[in-house]
């Protein structure tokens, strides 16, 4: 663990040769000459932007994505030349200056940004259309995708790089849902076909279709959490093997032994049954341990599953290690990631919320260092390397 000392109370654990890895896999699963856009946005899904984008594209990944202006602005900042899109579209003459200034490459979503984007462009940039095939969310209505290229098309500072799409049920395979998106992106391709429209670059995959359906890759995929090791749904899991990039640890502050029928943290939402011993653990709710897992959720020490119990505190939080007569005080406790030979994931925690895993990896906040493992170092890639490619 680089950089790990006595100090630090609770970290996160970034494994880059992981993510390393399943780019890998991942790229392995393409189909033909597609080409894989890491999405790196909300910092990495928490793993971090810059060190992920680094390591993705060192794997091979061909370009980044990112949701703002802002993740991108701090991706060149750190030296990144490579193509950057930016999912979220722009809309204000000052977004398109800030765009063109750092080389960024914007996704617009609606006629009137095509035009604000093409009065204030000095010089011919490279942007990306969206049209909507039935997320209901960002994007052209696709019935009307063709006169939207054609307006676009229009516009001499404009350079499309690319057309897409984004799907709402990737994870349900066989959903009729899924089935409309794809028959609709094939009559867009079909119509702009037809019209000589068609751009050079289209895609509709993420991470969900990239490992499911190879008919969805088209020219690109967009790959988020799988990147993180992380399946978008259990039937993904044996398509290509990932391994989670995120581990998170803290260390045992104060063990304690309490007699039976001991009230345990805010509340007393637990009560000891028998004699217990108890250990206080250096992380909580302001770390990003949902306050919602009290008394539903295990961690690890030395190899051994422990419950916690008690109401989860904003700094800290109770395991009982009765089991464990040799607990310390330093002693570190995993809540996700392996021990020995037992392992807690995000996925474990998001079961038990009824949510997904992408929040929990999301959730923890930055006051937790995040400590790079990599055991074969990821070079930077170069300044300005592939900065005149768009996507």
């Amino acid at each position: 663990m680089n950089g790990l000392d006595a100090t630090r109370r609770a970290w996160v654990e970034i494994d880059l040769d992981a993510l390393r890895q399943n780019v890998q896999h991942i790229r392995s699963r393409l189909a033909g000459r597609c080409r894989l856009l890491a999405v790196i946005k909300a910092d990495a899904y928490g793993h971090g932007a810059v060190a992920a984008g680094e390591a993705a594209l060192a794997a091979g990944a061909d370009c980044l994505g990112v949701a703002t202006l802002e993740e991108g602005i701090q991706l060149r900042e750190a030296g990144l030349g490579c193509a950057i899109v930016v999912l979220s579209p722009i809309h204000t003459p000052a977004e398109v200056k800030a765009v063109a200034h750092w080389r960024l490459e914007p996704t617009l979503c609606t006629p009137r940004q095509v035009l604000v984007c093409g009065e204030h462009l000095a010089r011919p940039h490279p942007i990306h259309l969206k049209i909507d095939t039935g997320m209901g969310r960002l994007g052209a209505p696709w019935s009307e995708a063709v006169a939207f290229v054609r307006l676009a098309r229009s516009q001499p500072q404009l350079q499309i790089a690319s057309l897409y799409s984004h799907l709402a049920t990737a994870d349900e395979p066989d959903s009729a849902a899924l089935a409309e998106q794809h028959r609709r992106f094939e009559q867009v391709l079909a119509a702009l076909k037809q019209e000589a429209l068609r751009p050079a670059c289209v895609h509709l995959a993420n991470s969900a279709a990239a490992l499911g359906d190879p008919s969805l890759h088209y020219d690109l995929v967009r790959v988020g959490m799988a990147l993180y090791g992380l399946y978008p749904a259990p039937i993904f899991c044996q398509t290509v093997p990932l391994q989670p990039v995120m581990q998170v640890r803290a260390r045992i502050t104060q063990v304690k032994d309490v007699p039976a029928g001991t009230g345990v943290s805010y509340g007393h939402t637990y009560r000891t049954t028998k004699d217990a011993r108890l250990a206080t653990v250096a992380i909580g709710y302001a770390d990003g341990v949902p306050r919602r897992l009290s008394n539903r959720m295990e961690a690890l020490l030395h190899g051994t599953r422990v419950p916690q119990v008690g109401t989860i505190t904003m700094d800290q939080l109770l395991i009982d290690c009765s089991q464990l007569p040799q607990a310390r005080e330093g002693d570190i406790v995993t809540l996700i990631g392996s021990d020995a030979a037992e392992t807690i994931g995000a996925d474990d925690w998001a079961t038990r919320l009824e949510t997904i895993a992408y929040e929990i990896v999301c959730g923890f906040k930055h006051r937790l260092p995040r400590i790079v493992r990599a055991a074969s170092p990821s070079p930077r890639p170069p300044e300005g390397a592939r900065s005149e490619e768009s996507v």
